[in-house]
């Protein structure tokens, strides 16, 4: 999708610190598919403490396994 925005330049320039990436596109992508990542982890976060385990799962056990 083709679209018009008017970026930080700071911001844009920092980002590019931390990135290997070399075009402004490339950027915002490796940006949206971070920020992406990071939301679904936050849901994964709401579930934390609610999962029950059934007796005697031994998730150690079962990576000696592999």
């Amino acid at each position: 999708m083709r679209t018009n925005i008017v970026l930080d330049s700071k911001l844009i320039e920092e980002a590019f610190h931390f990135s290997e990436k070399t075009t402004k596109k490339d950027l915002i992508h490796e940006a949206l598919e971070e920020y992406v990542a990071n939301r679904k982890r936050k849901d994964l976060l709401d579930i934390a403490g609610k999962i029950e385990f059934t007796e005697g799962y031994n998730y150690k056990e079962m990576r000696e396994d592999k």
